[in-house]
């Protein structure tokens, strides 16, 4: 099943169709893509399927989003936030 999963920009990079975002879902930082969400700025919820952002929702949404995603089991490694070894990621 192909799922988006919601994370938080924690910062931006780059411009227009090459601007990437570092994303946290629950503890594990990813890049992302932005050209689908030009609107997305630092602190925002997106959801992100195959290392793209599709859409910005709100923290509310954001939350039931990845409870649900947990309760079916589809998070794999997100599912469990990874201790902080002090690495950059």
């Amino acid at each position: 099943m192909c799922l988006a999963v919601p994370g938080k920009i924690v910062s931006i990079s780059g411009e227009d169709l090459e601007r990437q975002a570092r994303v946290d879902f629950g503890g594990v930082v990813k890049e992302v893509n932005l050209a689908y969400v030009p609107e997305a700025k630092v602190d925002d919820y997106v959801m992100v399927h195959v290392g793209f952002a599709i859409s910005v929702v709100d923290e509310e949404e954001a939350e039931k989003v990845f409870g649900y995603l947990k309760e079916m089991g589809e998070l794999g490694e997100l599912a469990e936030p990874k201790p902080d070894t002090g690495a950059k990621q």
